[in-house]
C-alpha cells in the first residue's frame, strides 16, 4: 500500500460559485480523491485553516508546508495550490528541501473541478507522478511534470499557463524562513533614486530586476541609493529581466555599477528563485 499525503492550501481547484465568486467548497476535493486515486494508494488530506487564496502565501506557510513534509513517513507528498503564486512556493520548496527521500509535486488548475476545465487531469497526474517520480519537487500542470525550481507563470488565463527554466543547483544555506523584509523590485526608465532609496530603506534584502544580460541606468543618484542599502546591511540579489539566459556581469560597462558596490549575481535564476534563496541565506 502507498500512503499519500495530500496538503490542501486552497486555490481555484477546490472552488464553488459563491455569491460574491468563486469560494472553497467543502468536500469538493475529497470527492474527486475518491474518484481519481489510483488501486493501492491511501490518501490522507490536511487542510489550511482556514483555506487561504494563494495571494496571500506567506513564508511562514512555506515553513507549515516544510514541517509536514519533514514529518510525513508515507511516500509521497502532494500540495495543492493556486496558481498566482506557484512559482513562489515551487522555488521555496525546492530551495528549502535539498535532501527530500520522496517526490513532492504540486498541484492546482485554472477551472475548478466539476466544470469540465483542467482539475480533474491536473490532480490525477499529480496522484500518478507522487508514485512514479524521482524524490524532488515537480509541478504536475497540462500533461507535464515540470520542475519546481524555475517556473513562470506565462499566462493568466490559459490551460497550458506554467513554464520551467532549467536553474543551476545550489546548496540551501537554512531549512526555514525567517521573519525578514525582503521584496522583488524591478529597475525600469525613469525610476526616481528616492523611491529606489525608500524602498530599500524599509527592507532586509531585495531581488533586482535588472536590464539584459546585467545592467542599469547610470545615474550617480540610483548607484548611490544601492551603496547605501549594502552600507547599511542589506543583501541585493540581481537577475534578469528577461526569462531566459540570466546575466553575464563582465559583458557591459552599462552593469560595472551593480557588482562594484557588492550587488550579488544572480545568474541564471528567476526572480521567485532568487528571493527564496536570498530569504534563506538571511535566516
Amino acid at each position: 500500500m502507498t500512503h499519500l499525503l495530500i496538503l490542501y492550501t486552497g486555490g481555484t481547484i477546490g472552488m464553488v460559485p459563491g455569491p460574491d465568486g468563486l469560494q472553497p467548497g467543502a468536500g469538493v476535493l475529497e470527492a474527486a480523491l475518491a474518484t481519481l486515486t489510483p488501486p493501492g494508494v491511501t490518501t490522507r488530506v490536511e487542510h489550511f485553516t482556514p483555506l487561504i487564496d494563494s495571494a496571500n502565501i506567506r513564508p511562514s506557510d512555506w515553513n507549515h508546508m516544510l514541517d509536514r513534509i519533514d514529518a510525513w513517513q508515507g511516500d509521497g507528498v502532494i500540495i495543492v495550490h493556486g496558481t498566482d503564486t506557484m512559482a513562489y512556493t515551487g522555488a521555496a520548496l525546492s530551495s528549502a528541501l535539498s535532501d527530500l527521500r520522496l517526490p513532492v509535486i504540486l498541484c492546482g488548475s485554472m477551472a475548478p473541478l466539476n466544470t469540465g476545465g483542467d482539475a480533474e487531469a491536473n490532480l490525477s497526474l499529480a496522484l500518478t507522478s507522487a508514485l512514479t517520480a524521482p524524490a524532488e519537487v515537480w509541478l504536475a500542470f497540462a500533461a507535464r511534470l515540470l520542475p519546481a525550481a524555475g517556473l513562470v507563470k506565462q499566462d493568466s488565463h490559459a490551460a497550458d499557463a506554467f513554464r520551467s527554466i532549467a536553474q543551476a543547483p545550489l546548496p540551501a544555506p537554512a531549512r526555514r524562513f525567517a521573519d525578514r523584509r525582503l521584496a522583488i523590485l524591478s529597475l525600469s526608465p525613469g525610476l526616481p533614486a528616492a523611491a529606489l532609496g525608500a524602498a530599500l530603506a524599509q527592507l532586509d534584502g531585495a531581488v533586482l530586476r535588472v536590464y539584459g544580460a546585467g545592467t542599469m541606468m547610470q545615474d550617480p543618484a540610483l548607484l548611490l541609493a544601492l551603496q547605501n542599502a549594502i552600507a547599511n546591511g542589506s543583501r541585493l540579489r540581481a537577475v534578469s529581466q528577461c526569462e531566459n539566459g540570466g546575466l553575464m556581469p563582465a559583458a557591459y560597462a552599462a552593469g560595472a555599477a551593480l557588482w562594484s558596490v557588492g550587488v550579488d549575481d544572480g545568474g541564471i535564476e528567476t526572480a521567485e528563485l532568487a528571493l527564496a534563496r536570498l530569504w534563506l541565506s538571511l535566516s
